[in-house]
């Protein structure tokens, strides 16, 4: 190929044997001869030399047929002159010199070359070569009905990489694929399954289950989620408030007294009149009541007790009835001089009271994702704790024997450098304890590096995992939405689309154009009237148009 610029070249120096001004491209005599002819195509200025030959291998194409080029021949120039885009007759023009590969520039768009392709008439095989390199679904490739599907591929379902998922699931709609292929589909990209919400057999405890498991489903079932949720807050703060020391009874558990006449007084404080023992209970009548309503409306007690949030649920109360039982048995102890459990057994019972809290993520969305992202980054976090571990021990070792001649030191042993080789590797660094050597401060630098590094490399696949839940959660709302929403007015409005086609009767199509008649008249008039003509002609058109559509 040879390419002339449009201001060098000379007219001249045209392809023998083609027609010169004043005359048409003549038929050579031989086929021989014909092959050595040279022909000049001018493409918006940039000319292109090629040989007749190789144009002659495509006859049915555009520029093979001398009938069809005929008409873009320019006598004056003594060359074919096409006023089309420049960087694509490059690869046009390859097409014949390789004998029909079809290659697209990279800086020429997918549609504007295939325009190209059509102009210049390179046919449907070159087209469908073209496309099928390009990633477009082949017309054989396209999702078949349900058999025919399942006998060729087998239930296989692959969306191309260049076709839109909602378009694709349109196509297999369309198709009838069946539900099975479309959750199977779904499944593949992602999609949140549909959970099977099982629902308890007879009517009121349907009913109660729903008002108490589903807040969505409800203007009272959310009520109820807003008090449950109100009941755990206090119970959280009250948790706190009860630690205060202006708030805090020192006499919380039983107690003796030695006078100085060696007698022994048993004192015995009254929790029952305590203010935050009262409140405490009122928040365990609740959650009481609502996990034995949903306990006894639920529709498999097996199920019950395997689910995560009620095993949540008898965890936050059974502290209170263990201390109840305590404090009972301590009263009945005391009057026969005995104590019933200890004061460290106590505290560590009442600190149980505080998982309560987890109970918000039954009504919190956020803290679903959360435990769902904790959850599928197990490895990763297994991963993370096992490197600290490792550091821990390399480096708390390092620092003892750093500091172990200095006599400031402040590690004494390996295993209280522990300490402080785990706030220095989270970069927390309290200041209690620090290396005073340079020996010490080179490996504390290199400690707070390498946990920097250590912690840096799972976090990303953490996050990675946080963003998945949050936008499928987010995704599957919007889905939820779209599929729930209904309105009467919607389904009128469809209803009448559907008529509105060629399939409406006479008769609708007369009472359709009656009833706009007559409202297009009465405002003509009253148009008129006010001497607005032109809007009264305007809506008439516009009636017409309408008519039409219909």
């Amino acid at each position: 190929m040879t390419v002339m610029s449009g201001d060098n070249v000379d007219e001249t120096s045209a392809a023998p044997g083609h027609p010169q001004e004043g005359s048409y491209p003549r038929q050579a005599d031989h086929d021989d001869h014909e092959c050595c002819e040279r022909v000049v195509i001018n493409i918006s200025g940039l000319r292109f030399e090629t040989q007749l030959k190789t144009l002659a291998q495509f006859p049915n194409t555009l520029l093979g047929n001398p009938k069809k080029r005929m008409r873009y021949f320019d006598p004056l120039r003594n060359e074919y002159f096409f006023d089309r885009n420049r960087p694509s007759f490059d690869a046009i023009l390859y097409y014949y010199q390789s004998g029909g590969r079809l290659r697209r520039p990279v800086n020429v768009p997918l549609d504007m070359f295939s325009e190209e392709i059509k102009f210049y008439e390179l046919g449907e095989e070159a087209m469908e070569k073209f496309r099928e390199d390009e990633g477009f679904i082949k017309e054989e490739e396209r999702p078949l009905p349900e058999k025919e599907y399942q006998r060729q591929s087998g239930g296989r379902l692959r969306r191309p990489v260049n076709v839109p998922l909602d378009m694709f699931s349109e196509e297999i709609k369309f198709y009838e694929l069946g539900e099975e292929a479309m959750e199977k589909f779904r499944e593949d990209e992602g999609f949140i399954k549909e959970e099977e919400r099982p629902l308890p057999e007879k009517e009121y405890q349907r009913q109660v289950w729903l008002l108490f498991e589903y807040p969505e489903s409800s203007g009272p079932a959310r009520v109820i989620a807003i008090v449950s949720v109100m009941v755990i807050l206090i119970s959280i703060v009250i948790f706190c408030l009860e630690t205060l020391p202006e708030l805090k009874d020192d006499k919380d558990f039983t107690g003796t007294i030695h006078h100085p006449d060696n007698s022994t007084v048993v004192y015995s404080s009254n929790i029952f009149t305590d203010p935050f023992f009262i409140v405490e209970t009122l928040c365990i009548i609740w959650f009481s009541f609502e996990l034995v309503v949903r306990f006894f409306a639920c529709p498999s007690k097996t199920d019950f007790f395997k689910n995560i949030m009620n095993f949540i649920d008898i965890v936050a109360i059974i502290p209170y009835f263990i201390t109840l039982g305590t404090e009972i048995a301590e009263q009945e102890g005391n009057q026969k001089g005995e104590q019933a459990t200890s004061l460290a057994i106590l505290r560590v019972i009442r600190l149980v009271r505080v998982f309560r809290i987890f109970k918000l993520s039954r009504h919190s969305k956020g803290l679903q994702i959360l435990g769902q992202t904790l959850k599928a980054s197990m490895r990763e976090l297994g991963l993370l704790i096992f490197f600290l571990f490792i550091g821990v021990i390399l480096f708390s070792s390092a620092v003892y024997f750093a500091e172990a001649e200095e006599a400031e030191s402040h590690f004494s042993s390996i295993p209280d450098a522990f300490w402080w080789a785990v706030v220095s590797m989270t970069t927390v660094g309290y200041g209690d304890m620090y290396p005073v050597t340079i020996g010490g401060k080179i490996v504390g630098s290199l400690c707070a590096i390498a946990g920097v590094l250590t912690i840096a490399l799972p976090v990303p696949v953490i996050v990675s995992n946080f963003n998945y839940f949050y936008h499928r959660e987010t995704e599957g709302e919007e889905q939820a939405q779209l599929l729930h929403v209904s309105s009467p007015n919607l389904a009128s409005d469809s209803d009448l689309s559907r008529r509105s086609s060629s399939t409406m009767s006479k008769s609708e199509y007369m009472e359709i154009e009656e009833d706009m008649n007559n409202s297009v008249a009465h405002y003509r008039q009253a148009n008129i009237r006010t001497g607005n003509c032109t809007t009264a002609n305007q809506n008439c058109v516009n009636k017409s148009k309408l008519l039409t559509d219909v």
